[in-house]
């Protein structure tokens, strides 16, 4: 598994990590289904895990998951609401799930950006978060993510990135470069709808690609801006192939482009 230096923030992380929105939001009857993909994504190389109260239990499942794993985890989770106080809340249940830390803690979708900072960056000070950033899924609200990023006050983004998701490229990306920022990309399967539309395995081989799944990955990772992305499985199998992408040979730009062509794109 390759390492990248998550921009200037001082984390070093692995460049395939786990995303858990949906998948991990389920009964404590499937805690084994979670606890079993934590375990083979570790042996895979990956220990970077991405979670929110958006997620419903996610948050609980995977903190259960991680158990002795948790001091090996980077674990960047979130803030969503409106609410400061009940920001608050959902803070200090982290650090019930999370061993009184959080490496990375971001403001998800933008909700509430400069009420939660405040506090945030307090709580880095006191040593309960590590780095701070922050998250958006839609290109309508890039503007605003560019503006709290030149603010100094965060230091990662979460965006999503893959054949179909591209704006990110046009202004967000090379940002990110200069203020050394690192970046974290959600949405490398475009949410499962990339997958629905796998090419002949020919045309995979011509890459000397396994699976789809590899070659969305190494595209989205060939960009070395992008430092880790986060697909989110609750399949063993797929948590297999999924950390097996995350190493060398990435793809050049006509490799790339060919395989968004494949993608429709």
């Amino acid at each position: 598994m390759e390492i990248r230096d998550f921009g200037t923030t001082g984390l070093s992380v692995p460049v395939v990590g786990l995303g858990t929105s949906r998948v991990f939001d389920v009964d404590d009857d499937q805690q084994q289904m979670a606890d079993e993909v934590v375990a083979l994504q570790f042996e895979g190389g990956t220990r970077f895990v991405d979670t929110s109260p958006m997620y419903g239990k996610s948050e609980r499942i995977l903190g259960r998951a991680l158990d002795s794993r948790r001091s090996d985890a980077i674990v960047a989770t979130k803030i969503w609401t409106e609410s400061i106080d009940e920001g608050r809340a959902q803070f200090e249940a982290q650090m019930d799930f999370y061993g009184g830390r959080v490496d990375v803690e971001q403001v998800h979708n933008l909700v509430q950006t400069e009420g939660h900072l405040e506090w945030m960056e307090r709580e880095k000070d006191a040593g309960r978060i590590g780095v701070i950033g922050a998250t958006h899924y839609a290109a309508s609200a890039f503007g605003h993510l560019e503006r709290v990023m030149r603010s100094g006050r965060i230091e990662c983004i979460q965006i999503p990135y893959n054949p179909a998701e591209r704006e990110v490229e046009e202004h967000i990306l090379p940002l990110a470069e200069e203020l050394g920022m690192g970046v974290i990309a959600m949405r490398p399967f475009g949410n499962g709808s990339l997958m629905r539309s796998a090419p002949e395995q020919d045309q995979l081989d011509e890459l000397g690609l396994s699976t789809w799944s590899e070659a969305l990955l190494k595209w989205c990772l060939s960009d070395r801006r992008i430092h880790v992305a986060i697909p989110a499985t609750s399949k063993a199998g797929n948590a297999r192939a999924n950390v097996d992408a995350g190493d060398e040979p990435w793809l050049d730009d006509e490799q790339r482009k060919r395989v968004s062509e494949l993608a429709g794109f």
